[in-house]
């Protein structure tokens, strides 16, 4: 038997309709990966909301606070997005190299500007909440790239990373600023070389030789 529905149809619109914060931090997002987060004023972002001012400041108490918040949905719709790539592989190998595969569905998809966190913290006054999240979404990206490589045997995990997260970064100002959505594709190439090289250089030689 269905539920009863209970409340009016005013009551069960207003409950259905997203939150003040949710069409706050939407809104952030269109404006602020699309224009910049120094460019776009607070009340652009509260007129796009349809919030009135209070709302904002009741809820994030400042516009650095709504750029740390925009920050870390992005960060948190990311770490999705490549989770979801690499959990689509077995090998370790193949693991790794589908951090890519996530940075090229990124790039195909309407609307790319590249990389939010380059672009916010490129704007960041020092020591603001928008440089440490910037800070933090580059630590998390390193951390996933040595986890991986771990866990591909190789060795020295945080040197391969630091590599891969050079072609990682590069890619995406490739897609950004020159439009090529392969760039992803590109590193991905690269980085399966520095990986099978690093696993090469530490397999220990044949012990002995063999007779022809």
């Amino acid at each position: 038997m269905a539920a009863k529905t209970t409340g009016s149809p005013a009551e069960r619109r207003a409950a259905a309709r997203p939150s003040a914060r949710e069409r706050l931090l939407t809104a952030a997002n269109e404006l602020f990966y699309a224009e910049g987060v120094q460019t776009v004023g607070i009340d652009r972002v509260i007129e796009r909301a349809g919030v009135a001012k209070a709302s904002l400041y009741n809820t994030f108490g400042s516009k650095d606070e709504l750029v740390h918040a925009y920050l870390q949905a992005r960060h948190a719709a990311t770490a999705g997005r490549v989770r979801a790539a690499v959990d689509r592989h077995e090998t370790p190998r193949d693991r790794l190299l589908g951090v890519f595969d996530a940075q090229s569905e990124a790039f195909a998809g309407p609307g790319y500007r590249g990389c939010a966190f380059i672009a916010a913290g490129a704007e960041a006054k020092s020591g603001s909440s928008t440089e440490q999240a910037s800070d933090d979404y580059r630590a998390w990206v390193r951390g996933v790239l040595t986890d991986l490589a771990r866990q591909a045997g190789v060795a020295d995990a945080e040197a391969l990373a630091r590599r891969l997260q050079m072609l990682y970064d590069g890619a995406a100002v490739s897609a950004r600023m020159d439009g090529d959505i392969d760039a992803a594709a590109v590193a991905k190439a690269a980085a399966a070389a520095l990986l099978d090289a690093a696993l090469a250089a530490q397999d220990p030689p044949e012990s002995g030789s063999r007779s022809a």
